[in-house]
């Protein structure tokens, strides 16, 4: 009898955890399933949800977010837990939960509405309540559950909007007329663009004094570093070269990297790289790390070789599962602590450094981050222009107390987009250590094994399951990228065959009359030139076709980039270095991009050599020649026996 109760109690306890949890519960985003036991009803993005606003002439509550975001576990924990809010919410308004790695193409279409209305960038949580018919009236990010100085609270903010919703309909309409008004573009004066005036607009943005871009919070922004080196070279300009090594070592050396097991944090939450904000993510692993390749490859520099491999390591003993790569992990310790994980305790540091002989070294380098600098604990932060001496056994032992501790949240779902990101990477890291070609080439098997199927791409899914959500055009742009990376390694006509495909297929889903969308859906949400956390997936892919149109020799390809490029030629000109990666496209495209062509056995031994040429637009292409042949789309300029005659000519030849 007893069994039988517990067997029963057992079957209860299911049935009402079924009850308990929302419309999320059959979703498989690991956000959207943090928010199924939630008392707000959510639903997932989708026309169940918005033909439900309609039938029950309800607003919509639209909340973006991701499973690694600080701000957005502090909202959850003060709001959407709570029931009171929870009930005014159900009561009024229709609930919607967005996951924004798992619809990029929703999320950037919101945070471009926010910016254009603040006059500055969102970010997450971003809330936007709307129309039942999808119309935005009030937009903002992180809102507290009740009143504070800075913001309006949920638990008045949501009645009232509801009691205009219903009672002064047209104050709504208003709202949504001044939204859609500060929406619209103002476009702003038209300049020159050419590698001086980018120049000119990197040295506006260049916080000489914390070796960064801007004077606030501190991001890495990978593409403006690159395009800064692209310039340094074409300018021969050896203040702004030495500029990007004083950042590469600023972010390598300060708060933004993790000394202990490696890897880069998200941001600094100061301007002056110390304290971080503590995700870890894999886009940001991959796009600094061809940077530190590039600079080690150019300087010899240690410090930027041990970041490569560290970071690398790092990603493989916390991300790394069947040969892909996890998307990113969490700020906040299982306590709820920001941070906590990642800092100690002044006496544990003290202690790691008691018996190191060089002590007094260590601690000099650290400066006065030693009296506790991230809530009375130390989140290290070395004040020199390279790693002090005793610092591989002060990590050892520091790493030894990490091991004690739990690791944050780590969001598990397989990206597309950014395991292609990072697939590139390791093929640029090859030329540190080939060990990292061989690797690439394992991730990209596993990749297309999982993500290809019946033609086409997936976006996104977890391991073991089948992808279903349809490749979107940033997984387009950043596989091919990975598949042209791998060809300048090894020449293997299939990888250049495979992108080539993977183009023809981009222009079929996302290609209409000379605009370029985001997704192949009904959305329509235009692709635009500007790099939000990550480089545009627009501006990617003209890289991409400007390079196959000089490996392939295709007018066709020109064609698309040209047009493209016209397009987009007022805002590039107004945003100038604001848009890095769209101004390297357009300097490829305007200055030239050279192919070097020679035998495959010759390229590959020269691979190093011809990577460190100055000017910073060529690739290499496998033909039967001996000798090598320098050629422009339109013109094959010099033929030597010798790579460094070429070289010389390149140089010689091509100018700004």
């Amino acid at each position: 009898m007893q069994k039988i109760i517990i067997i029963i109690a057992l079957l209860l306890n299911l049935l009402y955890a079924d009850i308990l949890k929302n419309d999320l519960q059959y979703e498989l985003s690991p956000y959207l399933k943090q928010h199924e036991t939630n008392p707000v009803n959510w639903m997932p993005w989708g026309e169940k949800a918005f033909e439900k606003a309609k039938k029950e002439n309800k607003p919509i509550y639209l909340s973006i977010g991701y499973s690694t975001c600080h701000w957005c576990h502090v909202m959850a924990r003060e709001s959407f837990t709570n029931k009171e809010i929870a009930k005014k919410l159900n009561k009024d308004f229709i609930s919607i939960k967005v996951d924004r790695e798992e619809l990029p193409q929703v999320d950037s279409y919101f945070q471009e509405i926010y910016q254009k209305i603040n006059k500055r960038k969102g970010g997450w949580p971003l809330n936007i309540f709307l129309t039942s018919n999808k119309e935005p009236f009030y937009v903002s990010t992180y809102l507290p559950p009740s009143k504070e100085l800075f913001s309006e609270g949920l638990d008045t903010l949501i009645p009232n909007l509801a009691n205009r919703y219903k009672n002064d309909y047209k104050s709504i309409l208003e709202d949504v007329k001044q939204i859609k008004d500060s929406s619209v573009v103002v476009k702003g004066i038209a300049k020159n663009i050419s590698s001086d005036t980018l120049s000119k607009s990197i040295y506006e943005s260049y916080d000489e004094e914390h070796s960064g871009f801007g004077h606030g919070r501190k991001f890495p922004q990978a593409a403006k570093l690159s395009l800064m080196m692209d310039l340094a070279f074409l300018n021969n300009d050896k203040l702004l070269l030495q500029n990007s090594y004083d950042m590469l070592d600023f972010m390598a050396l300060r708060g933004l990297y993790d000394h202990i097991e490696g890897g880069f944090y998200r941001y600094t939450s100061d301007s002056s790289w110390e304290i971080a904000h503590f995700e870890k993510m894999l886009y940001n692993q991959a796009e600094l790390l061809p940077i530190y390749v590039r600079a080690y490859n150019r300087t010899n520099g240690e410090l930027y070789k041990d970041v490569v491999d560290e970071t690398i390591a790092m990603l493989d003993k916390r991300f790394l599962k069947d040969a892909l790569y996890y998307s990113a992990s969490d700020t906040d310790s299982s306590n709820h602590k920001e941070g906590d994980f990642f800092v100690f305790s002044v006496d544990e540091v003290k202690g790691a450094m008691q018996n190191n002989p060089y002590k007094e070294e260590i601690e000099d380098s650290l400066d006065f981050v030693m009296e506790g600098n991230f809530h009375g604990n130390v989140h290290l932060n070395f004040y020199t222009k390279s790693r002090p001496k005793g610092f591989k056994e002060f990590r050892d032992d520091l790493s030894k107390i990490r091991e004690n501790k739990e690791y944050p949240f780590i969001d598990k779902k397989i990206n597309t987009a950014w395991n292609s990101m990072m697939i590139e990477a390791l093929y640029n890291a090859s030329f540190i250590d080939k060990k990292y070609k061989v690797k690439a080439d394992k991730h990209l098997e596993s990749l297309t094994a999982v993500m290809f199927d019946k033609g086409e791409l997936h976006h996104q899914t977890l391991i073991g399951l089948k992808p279903t959500q349809k490749g979107l055009l940033e997984d387009y742009s950043f596989f091919i990228g990975a598949l042209l990376a791998g060809y300048e390694i090894d020449y293997d006509e299939n990888k250049l065959g495979f992108a080539e495909y993977l183009l023809s297929r981009s222009l079929n889903h996302f290609y209409r009359n000379g605009e370029w969308y985001l997704s192949n859906d009904n959305m329509n949400i235009r692709a635009t030139l500007v790099d939000k956390y990550y480089t545009s997936p627009l501006s990617k892919m003209l890289q991409n076709i400007i390079k196959l149109a000089s490996l392939k020799d295709s007018f066709k390809y020109e064609r698309i980039v040209v047009s493209t490029l016209a397009n987009i030629n007022h805002e590039l000109s107004v945003s100038q270095s604001n848009a890095p990666a769209a101004a390297r496209a357009y300097l490829m495209q305007s200055l030239d991009m050279v192919t070097i062509k020679s035998a495959k056995a010759r390229l590959v031994k020269d691979a190093l050599k011809i990577k460190n040429i100055k000017y910073p637009y060529v690739l290499s292409k496998k033909t039967d020649d001996y000798e090598y042949l320098a050629c422009t789309m339109r013109r094959c300029f010099s033929k030597e026996e010798k790579l460094d005659d070429i070289i010389k000519a390149i140089e010689q030849t091509v100018k700004k």
